[in-house]
């Protein structure tokens, strides 16, 4: 089964930081932004592993994002 999650990426002072918006477990930081996106897919492939192991359901993907601007 193929499922697509969607990434939050965030500019710190050391880098990125990288989370999956849908499961907000799955977090990492990189010094770069692919730096950040491998370890995402690495922390997320991990995830998957340990929640199948403990039988727990795995959340699913494909979040509906949009953004809102506003004057302030």
């Amino acid at each position: 089964m193929l499922t697509n999650y969607t990434a939050k990426y965030t500019k710190t002072n050391t880098g990125y930081m990288g989370q999956l918006v849908e499961w907000p477990e799955v977090i990492t930081e990189g010094k770069t932004l692919e730096e950040c996106r491998e370890l995402l897919k690495d922390a997320l492939h991990e995830m998957i592993i340990a929640y199948r192991q403990q039988g727990k359901e795995i959340p699913i993907g494909e979040a509906l994002l949009e953004q809102v601007a506003v004057e302030i």
